[in-house]
């Protein structure tokens, strides 16, 4: 008699979806090999923490992933090696196991306290001071738009006002406030707010600190690339908050010496002040709304 063999309706069809799709994802994999992969898919840093920066990421997201991949196992394992085998009898049931209690309790807090720790020393590296830095610039984030004060060159950009926005026509990277900064130099940022909470954001600096009104916020970096880079608001803060945009350019020092001259020539000489700042006048407006009547 012929052996007669079981063949499921579309089954060449789902292998043959199956390769297909298993080359695919392979293609995707080997496809990431580069750069971008090797950082994790972060911007490609310019500044000197850069790269402690992407060693982190990455060791959070392969420990992440090797933990996930046990739990999933131990899951699996668990499901096959203990599901129920006939209609009349079940696998050996246990309330407890002080050991195994004793391991997924311990375990998870270490791992949490080595991320912790670690975080904690990464931060203190984003936000390390050294005495004298090269440039200091005093960032004011208003709505929206932004100022530069160069704080020891005693000159500054001013951004475009509110009602000034440019409304997505052509040519918005001309109208956007430019800082210029020297390459391989040691920059400190001193955050203020003129309004309300925003955030200076460089994405290839790989760091972000929000602008709080009526306080100041520093961080410094070190430049090491030389190009253009954008920046943007990070927060949240009305209408126009995804217009708030501005660029940095890192240029040879010499470039940088006559970036500076030329706002002075241009008569962008001093530091605009904190007489600008609006916040202090909403808090006032607030005051009045809370007064009691007939006062």
């Amino acid at each position: 008699m012929q052996r007669r063999e079981n063949i499921r309706p579309g089954g060449r069809s789902a292998r043959r979806f199956g390769l297909v799709a298993t080359a695919g994802m392979a293609a995707v994999l080997l496809s990431g090999c580069g750069e971008a992969f090797t950082r994790g898919y972060l911007p490609e840093p310019v500044t000197e923490a850069g790269d402690d920066i992407v060693f982190f990421w990455n060791a959070v997201w392969i420990a992440a992933l090797v933990i996930g991949l046990l739990v999933w196992g131990l899951m699996l394992w668990a499901v096959f090696a203990y599901r129920r085998r006939s209609e009349d009898d079940l696998p050996p049931q246990f309330r407890y196991h002080v050991p195994l209690e004793i391991l997924y309790t311990v375990v998870p807090i270490l791992m949490v306290a080595a991320i912790f720790g670690k975080t904690v020393e990464v931060q203190n590296t984003m936000l390390e001071r050294q005495d004298d830095p090269d440039v200091v610039v005093n960032v004011a984030g208003k709505k929206w738009s932004w100022d530069f004060n160069y704080i020891n060159e005693d000159v500054h950009v001013s951004g475009i006002q509110a009602n000034d926005l440019n409304k997505g026509e052509e040519g918005l990277p001309e109208t956007l406030p430019t800082m210029v900064l020297p390459v391989d130099s040691r920059v400190e940022f001193v955050l203020t707010s003129r309004d309300v909470i925003h955030s200076f954001w460089v994405p290839q600096f790989l760091q972000k600190l929000d602008m709080v009104p009526g306080r100041v916020n520093i961080f410094q970096v070190t430049t090491t690339e030389e190009g253009v880079f954008q920046g943007k608001c990070a927060e949240l803060c009305g209408a126009y908050h995804s217009e708030m945009l501005f660029q940095v350019e890192v240029v040879p020092q010499g470039e940088y010496e006559t970036f500076i001259e030329g706002l002075r020539d241009s008569g962008n000489t001093g530091i605009l002040g904190n007489d600008l700042d609006q916040y202090e006048l909403q808090i006032d407006q607030q005051d009045k709304l809370v007064e009691p009547a007939g006062r």
